[in-house]
């Protein structure tokens, strides 16, 4: 003992010295740094608890008696610290809620190595919030979502992007499952009736990159052939639940050939010895574990005839996350601020190469689509710039939004539009080997960009949309026969925003003839020759809308038929602002409406029938002009549909491409709803009837949901209390997801008191339970009832949704349209949403926008009612 404590004396000093008085809300002090973790965990899916030993080398940076690390509802057993080689014990305390927890020495160590062991267990999570797991079918399974701080819920870590170590994982559970993590199996032993399965040590990573996939799953293995970047063939390997037996194939046979192409942009190889492409039936979106992406079921595991919208999902999600292979797990940002440079690139990578991917399948227009809706939200005063500064961690979530993916990307696509994309390919090549296997910030992956382009304005206009929120306006007034250009900030019609200035990259077209430009602070004269429509956003690549003099309008609306599709949702996004600016009369865009379905791109020809939908929805149209709304809508998209043929059938019209499918589809959906089109109805749900009665092949499955929302529409309470029993008791997640979304959003009291109360089903996955309290509130005539069973039963609902409850839950009521529903909504909720410390962001812009689109209602309405009741 005497020679323990001699050897112990030379790390340790006086505990009272230089304790930690200030408890951090954001990043950890610079006290200790992470090197590397060993980690040990049993998981047993099936068991409500698993159960970990872990092992952290750490290099203490000063003397301490503390240290703040990360670990959430941990039940941790044995806590012990090396120095030296001797062990001696110490106590982790969790002291917030969001997972900060104290580690006491119970002595002042001084700077060196120690290594820190912990024995624990905690709750598998039922929701995408750390390990989860879910039983499919009779049998259980479990995954991990890490992303952003949820990886200290499985183990304890220092749980941050900028610490990035090598992972050592073992995972023992049943013979027989599958187990999985980011790095190769090299082998398993046994440990009594278990299986230990090891795996060999990552590349650095950061926590929430770190993957546990452990079930009795399907598996199909698959390689990327040997190129010019990689001389061995990349094993991959797709992964499924056994209820997706059969859909392993489109992956296995897709996979390879994105990974080819993100390598030929790179310009280098995968970044990671192994990729496993895992779906899960409850993941919302997708996540890009190093060598481990996980994916929900319906983007990854497609039917042997996927629909043109599921083959979209499929290759822009995929290039999405595996451009972060690179892009986000080769180089990670410093910190949460730095976020935007995962997303951002990463959502214009996931367009583009999906595009190069299946250019068929015309993936890349949907990026200037949620480039547009982003804007919407952007327009707000209550909101963040792309890249924002993180003191908390109550913030970070809200980082993961439609500013960072849809604005983030387009200002992306914008830049290397203006920079020329070999340059800007160049730059990006540049940042990563710089900072590979490491972190990067903003400020370093601009100096990679400018020191490939040699151009210090095109940082400054980067930093000028990075750097700041809003939605930049460009005006293009004749003046003396000159066209001038001006900028201002777009506002929604009465709402008061301070002023703000870009540096904008402008790129105007006419005819043939494109003129781009730096448009600053000042006025500036524009020089365009020829004669014709002047299109403001060449390509629709801008991230900035445009306002004109009214004869320009109409010469392009009148062009709208031949624009390219980015051009023709540029013009569809601008006169629409400038309509809920309190500028552009309704009567333009009825005839933009008419004018833009004669356009080839399916986008383009629809765009503006959904936005008139938009405004019947939330009551923008009088009640004696809803007639003449579904008169226009009709008459509009009526004749696409002649032209198209519609039988319902899968393989019914097998000889079209991609996007006539997705145009029928679209086509379909607003004749049967905003055009109450009766033959269209009564089409459909006959053959939904037979579907239901055993015909599969009767109802493709583009047109289930609307089949079956009819359905549930001319049925009554008993009809669809069956409907849900049968998806409930389905694995089919299509169908499964369809017809819960069909009786949620039936607009009917009863059916949604029913399905309220029933909520507690066992069945009912927790994901599905936020979804359907959503649906419910997306319908004007049960929104009520979804508001009082969220107030009542908050926490229950954002209870293990991780990143996914911040950006869903304050938007569920989204669809209000009144100052008194926006009041009563701010006093019911806001408590609850405070208390939970995440989506408060979110929750005020979804009250912004309510009262935004009341006071349009107000100004508006009988001014689009009487241009309704005009163009009859």
């Amino acid at each position: 003992m005497r020679a323990y404590l001699i050897a112990l004396c030379a790390f340790l000093l006086p505990v009272a010295a230089h304790a930690e008085d200030t408890v951090p809300t954001g990043k950890l002090p610079d006290t200790a740094a992470p090197t590397a973790y060993r980690l040990d965990l049993t998981v047993l899916p099936s068991h409500d608890r698993f159960s970990g030993h872990a092992e952290i080398d750490v290099t203490i940076k000063k003397a301490t008696p503390m240290l703040y690390m990360r670990g959430r509802s941990l039940n941790v057993t044995k806590a012990t610290a090396t120095i030296a080689g001797k062990t001696f014990p110490v106590t982790l305390k969790q002291i917030t809620p969001l997972g900060l927890d104290r580690l006491d020495f119970g002595r002042t160590v001084k700077p060196g190595k120690v290594t820190l062991k912990f024995d624990y267990d905690a709750d598998f999570a039922t929701g995408t919030a750390g390990l989860y797991h879910l039983k499919v079918g009779d049998q259980w399974y479990s995954w991990t979502q890490f992303e952003s701080i949820d990886a200290r819920a499985a183990f304890p870590s220092f749980d941050e992007p900028g610490f990035k170590t090598p992972f050592t994982v073992s995972l023992t559970t049943k013979p027989g499952f599958t187990a999985i993590s980011n790095a190769p199996q090299t082998g398993t032993t046994k440990v009594g009736d278990l299986v230990r399965h090891k795996f060999a040590a990552t590349k650095p990573l950061p926590t929430y990159l770190v993957a546990f996939v452990v079930g009795p799953f399907l598996t199909a293995d698959t390689s990327a052939a040997p190129t010019q970047y990689r001389s061995d063939a990349l094993p991959i390997r797709i992964v499924a639940t056994q209820a997706n037996k059969g859909k392993l194939g489109f992956a296995k046979q897709n996979t390879g050939p994105i990974v080819d192409l993100l390598e030929k942009y790179f310009g280098e190889r995968f970044p990671f010895p192994k990729l496993d492409q895992i779906g899960s039936p409850i993941m919302p979106g997708a996540m890009e574990n190093a060598g481990a992406d996980i994916y929900g079921d319906g983007i990854l595991l497609l039917d042997k005839d996927p629909t043109t919208s599921a083959k979209q999902e499929f290759g822009m999600v995929v290039a999405h996350e595996l451009s972060h292979q690179w892009f986000g797990d080769l180089v990670t940002p410093a910190w949460w601020d730095d976020i935007w440079l995962n997303e951002s690139f990463a959502n214009w990578m996931g367009y583009r190469i999906g595009n190069e991917w299946r250019p068929d399948l015309n993936i890349g227009t949907n990026a200037i689509e949620e480039a547009f809706r982003a804007m919407d939200l952007d327009a707000l005063k209550a909101g963040r710039p792309i890249h924002q500064k993180i003191t908390r961690d109550a913030d970070i979530n809200s980082a993961f939004d439609a500013i960072t993916y849809g604005k983030g990307g387009q200002v992306v696509k914008m830049i290397a539009a203006y920079m020329g994309d070999a340059e800007f390919q160049k730059g990006v090549r540049l940042h990563l080997k710089r900072h590979a296997y490491g972190n990067a910030t903003t400020d370093q992956f601009f100096q990679s960009l400018a020191d490939a382009a040699g151009d210090p304005r095109v940082l400054a206009a980067m930093r000028s949309f990075v750097d700041q929120q809003g939605v930049p306006v460009v005006t293009l007034h004749h003046d003396d026969g000159k066209l001038v250009a001006t900028q201002s900030r777009y506002s929604y019609l009465g709402t008061d925003l301070a002023p703000e200035q870009w540096t904008i990259p402008l790129c105007i077209r006419r005819a043939d003839t494109k003129k781009c430009s730096l448009l600053e602070g000042k006025p500036m004269d524009i020089a365009l020759p020829g004669t014709g429509a002047i299109m403001p956003n060449a390509g629709g690549n801008g991230y900035y809308r445009f306002q004109l003099d009214p004869a320009d309008w109409d010469a392009l609306i009148k062009a709208s038929p031949s624009l390219v599709p980015g051009e023709g949702l540029a013009l569809d996004d601008s006169l629409w602002a400038s309509f809920m600016a309190g500028k552009a009369g309704p009567a333009r865009l009825i005839a933009l409406t008419r004018a833009a379905a004669q356009n080839p791109d399916s986008n383009v020809a629809v765009d503006n029938g959904h936005r008139f939908r938009y405004l019947a929805s939330h009551g923008i149209i009088p009640d004696n002009a809803m007639p003449a709304y579904r008169k226009l809508i009709g008459d509009t998209y009526r004749p696409l549909l002649d032209r198209l043929g519609f039988d319902p059938a899968t393989n019914g019209q097998a000889g079209d491409t991609p996007d006539e499918q997705k145009l029928r589809r679209e086509v379909v959906g607003l004749l049967a709803g905003a055009a109450q089109d009766d033959a269209v109805r009564t089409t459909i749900k006959t053959a939904t009837k037979a579907y239901l009665g055993g015909d599969e092949k009767a109802l493709a499955p583009t047109y289930l949901g609307t089949g079956l929302s009819l359905l549930v529409a001319d049925n009554d309470l008993a009809y669809a209390k069956s409907l849900a029993d049968k998806a409930l008791d389905s694995e089919d997640g299509q169908f499964r997801s369809a017809a819960l979304g069909a009786v949620a959003g039936s607009g009917k009291s009863d059916i949604a008191k029913w399905l309220l109360a029933s909520l507690d089903d066992a069945r009912i996955r927790r994901t599905e339970r936020l979804a359907l309290v959503g649906d419910i509130a997306g319908n004007a005539d049960t929104r009520q009832l979804a508001l009082d069973y969220m107030i009542g039963n908050f926490d229950k609902i954002a209870k293990d949704a991780g990143i996914f409850a911040a950006l869903r839950i304050p938007g569920m009521f989204s669809g209000s349209c009144s100052i008194e529903q926006a009041n009563a909504l701010d006093t019911a909720l806001r408590p609850r949403i405070k208390e939970a410390g995440v989506g408060e962001l979110g929750f005020n812009r979804t009250l912004e926008r309510i009262r935004a689109c009341a006071r349009i209602k107000s100004a508006r309405s009988d001014e689009v009612g009487q241009a309704l009741l005009s163009a009859e």
